[in-house]
């Protein structure tokens, strides 16, 4: 089981969301076991997040990078 705080749920919802698909990311990702993980991790993340529908998303989103970045300075 992994476990996330909702700020980093939301980053790497974006992230991924960003990332799949793209030239880099297929780059990266090369073995099909590890692309079928990610993109279950995707799915489930796309499920249980509603803040992904909210109008104020962006804003939600930048406030999320600026509380974990915040906090890794610790």
């Amino acid at each position: 089981m992994i476990t996330l705080t909702g700020d980093q749920a939301l980053v790497l919802s974006d992230w991924l969301e960003r990332m799949e698909g793209s030239d880099a990311f297929d780059a990266l990702v090369d073995d099909r076991a590890v692309w079928s993980a990610l993109h279950q991790i995707s799915g489930t993340l796309d499920k249980s997040l509603v803040a992904i529908f909210a109008p104020d998303y962006a804003e939600r989103l930048q406030a999320a990078r600026q509380r974990i970045s915040g906090a890794d300075e610790d």
